[in-house]
């Protein structure tokens, strides 16, 4: 496993984006982003892991909400330098309560809302 890992293709910081989806109708919930040992964590214990860039630490996707992510596959694009996830999402997966974390559209130079938001 330690080989695949490495063998993918990491920004200049480390990072690899992950594109997260339901593997259950195909909706894209949300993107994130991964270095080597959080995806590590990520197939170990099934629950997607994350890099915040922000906070310079490791997030586990649900840890104080329980809108948890677990993991059904684990995907790399042609090139090795992006995943695609796709989970059981538990919950919203949106920070902001929604299903999705893409609840707007762009149309006519506006950001609509295209969904409901979740109840907490």
């Amino acid at each position: 496993m330690s080989e695949a890992l490495d063998n993918l293709k990491y920004d200049a910081n480390g990072l690899i984006p992950a594109i997260i989806q339901d593997h259950q109708n195909g909706e894209v919930l949300m993107m994130a982003w991964m270095n080597r040992e959080s995806l590590q964590r990520t197939v170990e214990t099934s629950m997607c892991t994350y890099w915040s860039r922000s906070r310079q630490s490791f997030w586990v996707k649900g840890e104080t909400s329980g809108h948890v992510q677990h993991v059904k596959s684990i995907s790399v694009d042609c090139d090795r330098d992006a995943l695609l996830i796709k989970v059981e999402q538990v919950g919203a997966a949106c920070h902001e309560n929604y299903r999705s974390c893409f609840f707007r559209d762009l149309r006519g130079g506006e950001l609509v809302v295209n969904s409901v938001r979740l109840e907490a």
